[in-house]
C-alpha cells in the first residue's frame, strides 16, 4: 500500500477491524513520512447489473448509490457512517441477485432504510426516485407518513 502523502511503498498496519457489512478497515502508518491514514478493504464480487426502467442495463455503482443517499440527507444530522453502513447492508441483500437487479428494487430498499432513520432524507430521495411532478404528490407522501409511525406501521390513533 502506498503512502498517500508521500508515495512511499513502505507502510505498517497499526489497527484492523471488520465491519458488519464485511469491510475490513485499516488504520496504517508511513515508515518514511510518519503520517497515518485510513484504507478500506471489501472483497470484489460478481459484476451486477441494474435493469434500469427504460429497460437499459448499467453496472451496479455503490458510489452512485452513496452519492444519491449523500444528496438526500444533506443537512440532515444523518452520520457518513450510518450512510456507509445503509450502502453495506444494500450491498449484502444484493449478494442473492445472480447477474440483475431492478432499480426498483434498490430505490425501495433505500426509503425502507432512510424511513427509520430520517424522514425529510426520506422525502427528498423519494422525490427524485419516484419522479414527484407536483407538490401534491409530496404532500401526500407526506401525509403517508404521518398516518404512519416512524417503523413504517399504522399508529394506534389512526387505527
Amino acid at each position: 500500500m502506498n503512502c498517500p502523502f508521500c508515495g512511499n511503498s513502505e507502510t505498517r498496519v497499526l489497527e484492523t477491524r471488520q465491519s458488519a457489512t464485511s469491510v475490513l478497515k485499516r488504520r496504517r502508518i508511513c515508515s518514511k513520512c510518519g503520517k497515518r491514514f485510513t484504507t478500506y478493504e471489501r472483497i470484489e464480487v460478481h459484476p451486477l447489473l441494474v435493469l434500469k426502467k427504460e429497460g437499459v442495463r448499467e453496472p451496479f455503482d455503490r458510489e452512485k448509490l452513496k452519492k444519491g443517499i449523500i444528496e438526500s440527507c444533506s443537512k440532515r444530522r444523518v452520520s457518513l457512517d450510518e450512510i456507509e453502513r445503509i450502502v453495506g447492508e444494500i450491498e449484502a441483500v444484493l449478494q442473492g441477485y445472480l447477474t440483475e437487479v431492478p432499480s426498483q428494487k434498490i430505490g425501495e430498499l433505500v426509503l425502507e432504510r432512510l424511513k427509520k432513520i430520517d424522514q425529510v432524507a426520506y422525502v427528498r430521495f423519494a422525490s427524485v426516485y419516484r419522479d414527484f411532478d407536483s407538490i401534491d404528490t409530496f404532500l401526500r407522501e407526506i401525509r403517508k407518513i404521518k398516518k404512519r409511525g416512524k417503523n413504517g406501521r399504522r399508529r394506534k390513533k389512526d387505527l
